[in-house]
């Protein structure tokens, strides 16, 4: 399974359903949300596997813990919403808040029911990832180079298909995430990529307007 299958595909859809339902949040905003964070979180952890010691521990969790049967019962998801927490304040660390903002102001959702929904999302990421490793066969010295090839691969797919508003979003945020320009991948995708954030929104240019496609704004 490719990144863009996880992103469009069953999994994705179904834990979007299940946003919906206990937040009340339009599925198609929870979709572009899944779209954006899910490659934010796997250039964070490519980031950190270059620390040998986060690449240990990272190569721990995803033997303990995520074994990729979450994709195949994303029913899962609300009852590891706790541990999805857990893992995004490692990730993320004091920057949390700012991508969590920085998704809100994207994507219209609100900052109170982000990180809820992140938290259903990272136990999904993480078990891809897991999954990919196993296929793999790659230990900790080698988590760097699947995480990036991940993304090298989602971009291509992304960019080689019809063009369509999640398509464009793939594309945009897939190959930001491979520029890496500023060793920083907040700024890489949410800045750059998406037309500087939120409060660029109204220029047109971004992800904020390839949302207003996908919502009819």
């Amino acid at each position: 399974m490719s990144l863009i299958d996880l992103l469009t595909g069953n999994t994705s859809n179904q834990v979007a359903e299940q946003a919906e339902n206990k937040f009340g949040i339009n599925r198609n905003q929870v979709i572009a949300l899944l779209a954006v964070a899910t490659p934010l979180i796997i250039s964070y952890l490519r980031n950190k596997s270059q620390d040998a010691k986060e690449a240990e521990a990272l190569n721990s969790a995803l033997d303990k813990d995520h074994n990729g049967s979450i994709l195949n019962d994303p029913s899962q998801v609300e009852s590891r919403q706790a541990e999805g927490g857990s893992i995004l304040d490692h990730i993320f660390g004091g920057q949390k808040s700012t991508v969590e903002n920085q998704l809100s102001q994207n994507t219209g959702i609100s900052i109170d029911k982000i990180g809820p929904i992140l938290a259903m999302l990272a136990p999904v990421v993480m078990g891809y990832i897991g999954q990919q490793k196993q296929q793999s066969n790659v230990g900790a010295g080698g988590l760097g180079d699947l995480l990036g090839g991940i993304l090298g691969n989602a971009s291509n797919q992304a960019q080689a298909q019809q063009s369509s508003p999640l398509n464009d979003i793939l594309g945009s945020v897939l190959g930001g995430g491979q520029s890496q320009s500023s060793g920083n991948p907040l700024n890489d995708i949410l800045g750059s990529v998406l037309g500087g954030g939120g409060n660029q929104q109204q220029q047109g240019g971004g992800l904020g307007s390839i949302l207003g496609n996908i919502f009819g704004k």
